[in-house]
């Protein structure tokens, strides 16, 4: 059994794919930068290590997510973030 990677953002971003106990999940880690990320399905994303500062779509206000938090993002969706360390994360998909 092989795992499945992605790669966005030139590397800057990279992550494996697999399956959780519960939900598909992808756990990766993300460069120092600015970035815009798309969704498909609605996502539950936990800092891991590091910290993300967010801002949903049609928010106005950034939030920072420091390692153990988790926040959700709505499905056919986007949101902005902002990474300012290097920063693990795990991530969960609804189906």
């Amino acid at each position: 059994m092989s795992f499945e990677t992605n790669e966005y953002f030139e590397g800057n971003i990279k992550s494996i794919v697999f399956q959780s106990e519960t939900l598909p999940a992808t756990v990766g880690v993300m460069e120092v930068g600015e970035y815009t990320l798309g969704t498909g399905v609605k996502e539950y994303m936990t800092v891991v290590s590091g910290s993300l500062t967010v801002r949903l779509l049609d928010a106005t206000e950034w939030v920072t997510y420091p390692a153990g938090e988790t926040f959700e993002v709505e499905a056919n969706s986007s949101f902005d973030v902002k990474v300012v360390v290097q920063t693990a994360y795990l991530c969960l998909y609804e189906k």
